[in-house]
């Protein structure tokens, strides 16, 4: 018996130190040595000119310093990857995985008018709270300035812009940053007055906005943008009061979150004091491992440091009786940590909120803007386009 037990530790020693020897991500083995890869290095310590000239030495090239997580983005050929991770100062190597907006414009039947569930209309009418003072940071598409992200004086609410894209455009081309923004913060500008039937409002319609685009006219982004951003976040929270960051995004999770960038920038946020919101995925329909879904949330909702947020159905109704789980919210535990995951759900089912009327989504899915006859009373369609309609655990 003492024999026995001595081997089972042994072999999970062995094992343990198999799995902890290898400083590369596991898509990073057995690559093309031919081909060039843009990868994330994490250091031991904050990178100086002394770790970038060892890369630039193997034929790598400096793309971007990411200190909030002590590493930097390069290009380096495949060849050098192996000989790089036996560099001491190394710790891990990542790809610079792509990231994208977890949303989508599948949309039948009435619109969801599902804010109401989530209590904002409560939170400003009974508390006073609407988000005065407090800087909420979107790492998204980009914002447009639409009327209903301006304040009471007709000021933009949107304080700070910035793009981590390959172009240094800060609107809003793909229509998913507006649509969140107004989920966020919008104020129901445009669709005030009492001709309308409906306001459409967001959760805290006086909060301001730093815009902190990472994602192009597709939707698509990189794991060096979004750190790049959160870590813009950080050194911007006391000047704009920022206390959270709303991250409707991800990709799939393929390392634990100790050695994922993404999940190690969210973790610095956090520990600057900034609540993290995190999409929980939309492959709750995904079955192609076998598990009916579940196990699919997406990074950085794996993070234990974050809040992961699934999407529910309300089915068109205020009371909550009736709501369920969306077919397509991903589900827990996490990949690999097994983490229970998301931590809450909320509406994100047939959405309406902003549209700034010329992004991808309009132009490609014209059906989903919504008519002024759904929240006006006299059918009026001066404003028609204003708003728009998107499901996704983005929104919830």
């Amino acid at each position: 018996m003492q024999f026995r037990h001595t081997a089972i530790l042994a072999f999970c020693a062995v094992g343990l130190a198999q799995a902890g020897d290898s400083k590369l991500a596991p898509e990073l083995r057995g690559v093309n040595l031919q081909s060039r890869i843009d990868v994330i290095v994490r250091y031991r310590q904050t990178p100086t000119d002394v770790q970038h000239r060892n890369v630039i030495s193997r034929g790598g090239q400096l793309k971007g310093d990411l200190d909030v997580i002590r590493a930097s983005h390069y290009s380096i050929p495949s060849s050098q990857l192996e000989p790089l991770s036996n560099d001491p100062d190394v710790e891990f190597i990542s790809p610079d995985r792509a990231v994208r907006a977890t949303d989508s414009v599948l949309f039948t039947g009435n619109p969801d008018f599902g804010w109401r569930t989530a209590g904002a209309d409560l939170a400003t009418s009974v508390f006073g709270l609407d988000g005065s003072g407090v800087g909420i940071a979107l790492i998204d598409s980009g914002i447009d300035e639409i009327v209903d992200l301006l304040d009471s004086q007709k000021r933009s609410r949107i304080v700070y812009k910035a793009s981590f894209t390959s172009d240094s455009n800060t609107s809003d081309s793909y229509g998913h940053g507006d649509h969140v923004a107004g989920i966020l913060a919008g104020n129901g500008s445009s669709s005030s007055g009492a001709r309308y039937s409906y306001l459409v409002r967001g959760i805290a319609p006086n909060a301001n906005i730093v815009s902190l685009r990472v994602l192009d006219q597709t939707g698509a982004g990189t794991d060096s943008a979004v750190i790049a951003a959160i870590e813009q976040a950080i050194a911007l929270k006391q000047l704009y009061n920022i206390r959270v960051i709303n991250l409707s995004l991800g990709r799939p999770v393929t390392t634990s979150y100790l050695n994922d960038p993404l999940c190690l920038a969210v973790k610095k946020a956090w520990h600057a004091g900034i609540v993290v919101i995190v999409a929980a995925g939309n492959n709750g329909r995904d079955n192609s491992m076998g598990t009916n879904g579940y196990g699919t949330i997406a990074a950085p909702g794996n993070s234990p440091y974050v809040i992961t947020v699934g999407a529910m159905n309300t089915v068109g109704t205020l009371t909550s009786s009736d709501d369920k789980i969306a077919s397509y919210s991903s589900k827990g535990p996490t990949s690999i940590d097994h983490i229970v995951k998301p931590d809450l759900v909320a509406p994100g089912n047939r959405i309406i909120s902003l549209n700034q009327g010329n992004s991808w989504y309009e132009k490609t899915y014209p059906g989903n803007k919504v008519a002024k006859s759904v929240i006006s009373q006299d059918g009026d369609k001066s404003q028609a386009g204003d708003y728009y309609v998107m499901s996704g655990t983005s929104m919830a």
